[in-house]
Protein backbone atom coordinates (compact mmCIF):
# COMPACT_ATOMS: atom_id res chain seq x y z
CA UNK A 1 0.00 0.00 0.00
CA UNK A 2 1.52 3.30 -1.11
CA UNK A 3 1.17 6.05 1.45
CA UNK A 4 -0.09 9.33 -0.03
CA UNK A 5 1.76 12.58 0.69
CA UNK A 6 0.49 14.76 3.50
CA UNK A 7 -1.67 17.80 2.75
CA UNK A 8 0.49 20.85 3.46
CA UNK A 9 -2.35 23.35 3.11
CA UNK A 10 -4.48 21.61 5.73
CA UNK A 11 -1.48 21.19 8.03
CA UNK A 12 -0.82 24.93 7.88
CA UNK A 13 -4.49 25.71 8.49
CA UNK A 14 -4.70 23.33 11.44
CA UNK A 15 -1.70 25.00 13.10
CA UNK A 16 -3.87 28.10 13.34
CA UNK A 17 -5.50 26.35 16.30
CA UNK A 18 -2.45 27.18 18.41
CA UNK A 19 -2.66 31.01 18.41
CA UNK A 20 -6.47 30.93 18.24
CA UNK A 21 -6.84 28.77 21.34
CA UNK A 22 -4.33 30.90 23.21
CA UNK A 23 -6.24 34.08 22.34
CA UNK A 24 -9.65 32.60 23.23
CA UNK A 25 -8.31 31.36 26.55
CA UNK A 26 -7.76 34.98 27.59
CA UNK A 27 -11.16 36.29 26.51
CA UNK A 28 -13.32 36.50 29.65
CA UNK A 29 -16.58 36.84 27.69
CA UNK A 30 -16.60 33.14 26.83
CA UNK A 31 -16.18 31.86 30.37
CA UNK A 32 -19.83 30.75 30.42
CA UNK A 33 -20.66 27.21 29.18
CA UNK A 34 -23.19 28.44 26.63
CA UNK A 35 -20.72 31.05 25.39
CA UNK A 36 -18.08 28.37 24.93
CA UNK A 37 -20.49 26.22 22.91
CA UNK A 38 -21.60 29.09 20.68
CA UNK A 39 -18.07 30.30 20.12
CA UNK A 40 -16.90 26.78 19.24
CA UNK A 41 -19.74 26.36 16.75
CA UNK A 42 -18.97 29.75 15.20
CA UNK A 43 -15.29 28.90 14.79
CA UNK A 44 -16.05 25.57 13.15
CA UNK A 45 -18.51 27.26 10.79
CA UNK A 46 -16.00 29.91 9.78
CA UNK A 47 -13.34 27.26 9.38
CA UNK A 48 -15.55 25.29 7.01
CA UNK A 49 -16.21 28.41 4.92
CA UNK A 50 -12.49 29.12 4.74
CA UNK A 51 -11.75 25.57 3.61
CA UNK A 52 -14.52 25.69 1.04
CA UNK A 53 -13.24 28.93 -0.46
CA UNK A 54 -9.64 27.69 -0.60
CA UNK A 55 -10.24 24.12 -1.83
CA UNK A 56 -13.38 24.00 -3.95
CA UNK A 57 -11.84 21.66 -6.50
CA UNK A 58 -10.91 19.06 -3.90
CA UNK A 59 -14.31 19.32 -2.18
CA UNK A 60 -16.17 18.88 -5.48
CA UNK A 61 -14.02 15.82 -6.19
CA UNK A 62 -14.57 14.33 -2.72
CA UNK A 63 -16.64 16.14 -0.04
CA UNK A 64 -14.75 14.25 2.66
CA UNK A 65 -11.83 16.61 1.99
CA UNK A 66 -13.68 19.30 3.95
CA UNK A 67 -14.44 16.83 6.75
CA UNK A 68 -10.80 15.82 7.06
CA UNK A 69 -9.70 19.46 7.01
CA UNK A 70 -12.05 20.44 9.84
CA UNK A 71 -11.17 17.35 11.86
CA UNK A 72 -7.46 18.05 11.41
CA UNK A 73 -8.06 21.40 13.08
CA UNK A 74 -9.98 19.82 15.97
CA UNK A 75 -7.25 17.18 16.29
CA UNK A 76 -4.71 19.93 16.86
CA UNK A 77 -7.02 21.39 19.50
CA UNK A 78 -7.23 17.98 21.18
CA UNK A 79 -3.44 17.72 21.23
CA UNK A 80 -3.24 21.11 22.93
CA UNK A 81 -5.78 19.94 25.51
CA UNK A 82 -3.81 16.79 26.28
CA UNK A 83 -0.49 18.63 26.54
CA UNK A 84 -2.01 21.24 28.81
CA UNK A 85 -3.69 18.72 31.10
CA UNK A 86 -0.36 16.92 31.50
CA UNK A 87 1.40 20.19 32.34
CA UNK A 88 3.47 20.59 29.17
CA UNK A 89 1.61 23.76 28.08
CA UNK A 90 -0.09 26.60 29.91
CA UNK A 91 -2.82 29.06 28.95
CA UNK A 92 -4.29 27.42 25.86
CA UNK A 93 -7.49 25.37 26.31
CA UNK A 94 -8.19 25.76 30.01
CA UNK A 95 -11.41 27.67 29.33
CA UNK A 96 -12.76 24.81 27.22
CA UNK A 97 -11.98 21.97 29.63
CA UNK A 98 -13.49 23.94 32.52
CA UNK A 99 -16.63 25.32 30.88
CA UNK A 100 -17.05 23.21 27.76
CA UNK A 101 -16.18 19.56 28.26
CA UNK A 102 -14.74 18.94 31.76
CA UNK A 103 -14.65 15.16 31.18
CA UNK A 104 -11.72 15.74 28.82
CA UNK A 105 -9.66 16.27 31.97
CA UNK A 106 -10.07 12.61 32.95
CA UNK A 107 -7.26 10.18 32.20
CA UNK A 108 -9.36 8.57 29.45
CA UNK A 109 -10.19 11.97 27.96
CA UNK A 110 -6.52 12.94 27.93
CA UNK A 111 -5.45 9.82 26.08
CA UNK A 112 -8.17 10.00 23.44
CA UNK A 113 -6.97 13.57 22.88
CA UNK A 114 -3.42 12.30 22.45
CA UNK A 115 -4.59 9.68 19.95
CA UNK A 116 -6.73 12.18 18.07
CA UNK A 117 -3.94 14.75 18.01
CA UNK A 118 -1.35 12.33 16.64
CA UNK A 119 -2.70 9.25 14.85
CA UNK A 120 -5.96 10.76 13.62
CA UNK A 121 -4.18 13.99 12.69
CA UNK A 122 -1.68 12.18 10.46
CA UNK A 123 -4.49 10.11 8.92
CA UNK A 124 -6.44 13.28 8.09
CA UNK A 125 -3.41 14.85 6.42
CA UNK A 126 -2.66 11.65 4.50
CA UNK A 127 -6.24 11.18 3.30
CA UNK A 128 -6.59 14.85 2.35
CA UNK A 129 -3.29 14.61 0.48
CA UNK A 130 -4.59 11.57 -1.36
CA UNK A 131 -7.75 13.43 -2.40
CA UNK A 132 -5.71 16.40 -3.58
CA UNK A 133 -3.63 14.13 -5.81
CA UNK A 134 -6.60 11.95 -6.86
CA UNK A 135 -5.15 8.87 -5.15
CA UNK A 136 -6.88 6.01 -3.36
CA UNK A 137 -7.08 6.15 0.41
CA UNK A 138 -9.49 3.30 1.08
CA UNK A 139 -7.23 1.37 3.45
CA UNK A 140 -6.34 4.46 5.45
CA UNK A 141 -10.01 5.42 5.54
CA UNK A 142 -11.08 2.03 6.89
CA UNK A 143 -8.46 2.16 9.66
CA UNK A 144 -9.53 5.70 10.58
CA UNK A 145 -13.21 4.73 10.50
CA UNK A 146 -12.70 1.93 13.00
CA UNK A 147 -10.61 4.11 15.29
CA UNK A 148 -13.04 7.02 15.12
CA UNK A 149 -16.16 4.93 15.74
CA UNK A 150 -14.57 3.12 18.67
CA UNK A 151 -13.63 6.38 20.39
CA UNK A 152 -17.20 7.66 19.99
CA UNK A 153 -18.81 4.39 21.12
CA UNK A 154 -16.90 4.54 24.41
CA UNK A 155 -16.50 8.26 25.09
CA UNK A 156 -20.07 9.49 24.60
CA UNK A 157 -21.85 6.75 26.63
CA UNK A 158 -19.13 7.05 29.27
CA UNK A 159 -19.85 10.76 29.62
CA UNK A 160 -23.55 10.09 30.10
CA UNK A 161 -23.30 7.05 32.38
CA UNK A 162 -20.25 7.89 34.48
CA UNK A 163 -19.66 10.27 37.35
CA UNK A 164 -19.36 13.20 34.93
CA UNK A 165 -22.98 12.85 33.79
CA UNK A 166 -23.87 15.90 35.89
CA UNK A 167 -21.10 17.90 34.18
CA UNK A 168 -22.58 17.77 30.67
CA UNK A 169 -22.57 21.27 29.20
CA UNK A 170 -23.99 22.74 25.95
CA UNK A 171 -20.66 22.04 24.21
CA UNK A 172 -21.49 18.33 24.52
CA UNK A 173 -24.05 18.72 21.73
CA UNK A 174 -21.28 19.74 19.35
CA UNK A 175 -20.46 16.03 19.28
CA UNK A 176 -23.70 15.27 17.42
CA UNK A 177 -21.97 15.69 14.04
CA UNK A 178 -19.50 13.05 15.22
CA UNK A 179 -22.41 10.59 15.18
CA UNK A 180 -23.37 11.48 11.62
CA UNK A 181 -19.91 11.72 10.06
CA UNK A 182 -18.95 8.03 10.53
CA UNK A 183 -22.11 6.93 8.72
CA UNK A 184 -21.54 9.21 5.74
CA UNK A 185 -17.77 8.71 5.66
CA UNK A 186 -18.13 4.96 6.10
CA UNK A 187 -20.41 4.65 3.07
CA UNK A 188 -18.06 6.81 1.02
CA UNK A 189 -14.95 4.86 2.00
CA UNK A 190 -16.53 1.43 1.49
CA UNK A 191 -17.84 2.49 -1.93
CA UNK A 192 -14.35 3.35 -3.13
CA UNK A 193 -12.78 0.81 -5.45
CA UNK A 194 -10.33 -1.58 -3.87
CA UNK A 195 -6.66 -1.56 -4.73
CA UNK A 196 -6.33 -4.11 -7.58
CA UNK A 197 -4.49 -7.30 -6.68
CA UNK A 198 -2.03 -8.97 -9.06
CA UNK A 199 -2.63 -12.54 -7.94
CA UNK A 200 -2.54 -15.22 -10.60
CA UNK A 201 -5.78 -17.27 -10.52
CA UNK A 202 -3.81 -20.51 -10.49
CA UNK A 203 -1.80 -19.24 -7.52
CA UNK A 204 -5.04 -18.30 -5.77
CA UNK A 205 -6.43 -21.76 -6.37
CA UNK A 206 -3.31 -23.47 -5.06
CA UNK A 207 -3.25 -21.25 -1.98
CA UNK A 208 -6.88 -21.99 -1.20
CA UNK A 209 -6.26 -25.75 -1.47
CA UNK A 210 -3.86 -25.65 1.47
CA UNK A 211 -5.28 -26.69 4.80
CA UNK A 212 -4.85 -24.64 7.96
CA UNK A 213 -2.06 -26.93 9.17
CA UNK A 214 -0.14 -26.14 5.98
CA UNK A 215 -0.38 -22.40 6.76
CA UNK A 216 1.45 -21.95 10.08
CA UNK A 217 1.01 -18.15 10.15
CA UNK A 218 -2.75 -18.51 9.76
CA UNK A 219 -2.79 -21.27 12.38
CA UNK A 220 -1.02 -18.95 14.82
CA UNK A 221 -3.54 -16.21 14.07
CA UNK A 222 -6.48 -18.57 14.65
CA UNK A 223 -5.00 -19.63 18.00
CA UNK A 224 -4.50 -15.97 18.88
CA UNK A 225 -8.11 -15.12 17.94
CA UNK A 226 -9.44 -17.93 20.12
CA UNK A 227 -7.36 -16.85 23.12
CA UNK A 228 -8.21 -13.16 22.55
CA UNK A 229 -11.87 -14.11 22.34
CA UNK A 230 -11.73 -15.82 25.74
CA UNK A 231 -9.89 -12.82 27.20
CA UNK A 232 -12.54 -10.49 25.76
CA UNK A 233 -15.37 -12.55 27.22
CA UNK A 234 -13.60 -12.78 30.57
CA UNK A 235 -13.12 -9.02 30.92
CA UNK A 236 -16.71 -8.45 29.85
CA UNK A 237 -17.87 -10.73 32.65
CA UNK A 238 -15.56 -8.94 35.07
CA UNK A 239 -17.21 -5.55 34.51
CA UNK A 240 -20.63 -7.23 34.76
CA UNK A 241 -19.73 -8.17 38.35
CA UNK A 242 -19.30 -11.88 37.77
CA UNK A 243 -19.07 -13.44 41.27
CA UNK A 244 -16.36 -16.02 40.47
CA UNK A 245 -13.03 -15.92 42.31
CA UNK A 246 -11.07 -15.43 39.08
CA UNK A 247 -13.01 -12.28 38.22
CA UNK A 248 -12.64 -10.95 41.76
CA UNK A 249 -8.88 -11.50 41.78
CA UNK A 250 -8.43 -9.98 38.32
CA UNK A 251 -10.37 -6.77 38.97
CA UNK A 252 -8.62 -6.09 42.29
CA UNK A 253 -5.09 -7.30 41.58
CA UNK A 254 -4.55 -6.79 37.84
CA UNK A 255 -6.94 -4.21 36.39
CA UNK A 256 -8.62 -2.22 39.18
CA UNK A 257 -9.20 0.54 36.63
CA UNK A 258 -12.20 -1.49 35.48
CA UNK A 259 -13.90 -0.40 38.74
CA UNK A 260 -13.32 3.32 38.12
CA UNK A 261 -16.68 5.18 38.41
CA UNK A 262 -15.91 7.26 35.28
CA UNK A 263 -17.53 4.31 33.41
CA UNK A 264 -15.20 4.47 30.39
CA UNK A 265 -13.45 1.15 31.15
CA UNK A 266 -16.76 -0.61 31.77
CA UNK A 267 -18.21 0.65 28.50
CA UNK A 268 -14.98 -0.29 26.72
CA UNK A 269 -15.09 -3.90 27.91
CA UNK A 270 -18.77 -4.20 26.96
CA UNK A 271 -18.06 -2.83 23.48
CA UNK A 272 -15.30 -5.40 23.18
CA UNK A 273 -17.62 -8.20 24.23
CA UNK A 274 -20.56 -7.28 21.98
CA UNK A 275 -18.66 -6.13 18.88
CA UNK A 276 -15.05 -7.36 18.92
CA UNK A 277 -15.80 -10.86 20.18
CA UNK A 278 -18.09 -11.70 17.21
CA UNK A 279 -15.44 -10.31 14.86
CA UNK A 280 -12.84 -12.67 16.32
CA UNK A 281 -15.15 -15.57 15.57
CA UNK A 282 -15.75 -14.41 12.00
CA UNK A 283 -12.05 -13.78 11.44
CA UNK A 284 -11.15 -17.30 12.64
CA UNK A 285 -13.74 -18.71 10.25
CA UNK A 286 -12.30 -16.69 7.34
CA UNK A 287 -8.79 -17.96 8.08
CA UNK A 288 -9.98 -21.55 7.94
CA UNK A 289 -12.33 -21.43 4.94
CA UNK A 290 -11.14 -19.71 1.71
CA UNK A 291 -12.85 -17.03 -0.32
CA UNK A 292 -14.02 -14.74 2.51
CA UNK A 293 -13.31 -11.53 0.63
CA UNK A 294 -14.87 -9.40 3.36
CA UNK A 295 -12.15 -10.10 5.92
CA UNK A 296 -9.46 -7.61 4.69
CA UNK A 297 -11.85 -4.67 5.07
CA UNK A 298 -13.14 -5.77 8.47
CA UNK A 299 -9.61 -6.48 9.66
CA UNK A 300 -8.56 -2.91 8.90
CA UNK A 301 -11.62 -1.45 10.63
CA UNK A 302 -11.13 -3.51 13.78
CA UNK A 303 -7.36 -2.93 13.81
CA UNK A 304 -8.04 0.80 13.99
CA UNK A 305 -10.75 0.32 16.60
CA UNK A 306 -8.72 -1.89 18.90
CA UNK A 307 -5.57 0.19 18.46
CA UNK A 308 -7.36 3.32 19.63
CA UNK A 309 -9.16 1.53 22.44
CA UNK A 310 -6.08 -0.18 23.83
CA UNK A 311 -4.00 3.00 23.69
CA UNK A 312 -6.62 4.89 25.69
CA UNK A 313 -7.29 2.03 28.10
CA UNK A 314 -3.65 1.26 28.86
CA UNK A 315 -2.71 4.91 29.23
CA UNK A 316 -5.66 5.72 31.47
CA UNK A 317 -4.95 2.69 33.66
CA UNK A 318 -1.54 4.15 34.56
CA UNK A 319 -2.15 7.91 34.43
CA UNK A 320 -1.87 10.08 37.51
CA UNK A 321 -5.39 11.47 36.94
CA UNK A 322 -6.72 8.01 37.72
CA UNK A 323 -7.16 7.63 41.51
CA UNK A 324 -4.40 5.54 43.05
CA UNK A 325 -6.78 2.76 44.11
CA UNK A 326 -7.83 2.22 40.48
CA UNK A 327 -4.35 2.25 38.91
CA UNK A 328 -2.58 -0.96 37.93
CA UNK A 329 -0.53 -2.23 40.91
CA UNK A 330 3.22 -2.17 40.35
CA UNK A 331 3.60 -5.92 40.79
CA UNK A 332 1.03 -6.47 37.99
CA UNK A 333 2.61 -4.13 35.42
CA UNK A 334 4.35 -6.88 33.46
CA UNK A 335 1.26 -9.06 33.13
CA UNK A 336 -0.93 -6.05 32.35
CA UNK A 337 1.34 -4.72 29.60
CA UNK A 338 1.99 -8.06 27.97
CA UNK A 339 -1.69 -9.02 27.82
CA UNK A 340 -2.89 -5.63 26.60
CA UNK A 341 -0.06 -5.11 24.10
CA UNK A 342 -0.73 -8.52 22.57
CA UNK A 343 -4.43 -7.67 22.47
CA UNK A 344 -3.62 -4.52 20.51
CA UNK A 345 -0.97 -6.09 18.27
CA UNK A 346 -2.90 -9.14 17.07
CA UNK A 347 -5.55 -7.33 14.97
CA UNK A 348 -2.79 -5.30 13.28
CA UNK A 349 -0.92 -8.50 12.36
CA UNK A 350 -4.18 -9.90 10.98
CA UNK A 351 -4.73 -6.76 8.89
CA UNK A 352 -1.15 -6.93 7.57
CA UNK A 353 -1.62 -10.58 6.65
CA UNK A 354 -4.79 -9.77 4.72
CA UNK A 355 -3.21 -6.84 2.86
CA UNK A 356 0.16 -8.41 2.01
CA UNK A 357 -1.03 -11.91 1.08
CA UNK A 358 -4.69 -11.59 0.00
CA UNK A 359 -4.88 -14.61 -2.33
CA UNK A 360 -6.54 -16.90 0.25
CA UNK A 361 -9.42 -14.44 0.65
CA UNK A 362 -10.07 -13.76 -3.03
CA UNK A 363 -13.26 -15.08 -4.53
CA UNK A 364 -12.88 -16.59 -7.98
CA UNK A 365 -15.93 -16.26 -10.25
CA UNK A 366 -17.68 -19.58 -11.05
CA UNK A 367 -16.85 -19.21 -14.75
CA UNK A 368 -13.10 -18.87 -14.20
CA UNK A 369 -10.95 -21.40 -16.19
CA UNK A 370 -9.11 -22.44 -13.02
CA UNK A 371 -12.34 -23.77 -11.55
CA UNK A 372 -13.25 -25.66 -14.77
CA UNK A 373 -9.79 -27.22 -14.76
CA UNK A 374 -10.33 -28.31 -11.16
CA UNK A 375 -13.68 -29.90 -12.04
CA UNK A 376 -12.21 -31.88 -14.98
Amino acid sequence: MDLPPLAGKIAALSLGAVPLSYALNHVSTISHPLGVALMSALILGLLFLAIYSLSRGEIYYDPLYAVFAVFAFTSMVDLLIALQEDGYLMGFMEFYTKEGEPYLRTSHGIFICYWDGTVHYLLYLAMAGAIRRRMRYRNLGLYWLGSFVMSILVFLPGNILGKYSSEIRPAFFLTIPYLVVPCVAGLSVFNQSRVPTCCNPNVVQEEQKRSLLQRPADLALVIYLILAGFFTLFRGLVVLDCPTDACFVYIYQYEPYLRDPVAYPKVQMLVYMFYVLPFYGLAAYALIFPGCSWLPDLALVFAGAIGQAQFSHMGASMHLRTPFTYRVPEDAWTCFFICNLLYALGPHLLACRCLLWPSFFLHLPPSHPALHKKQH
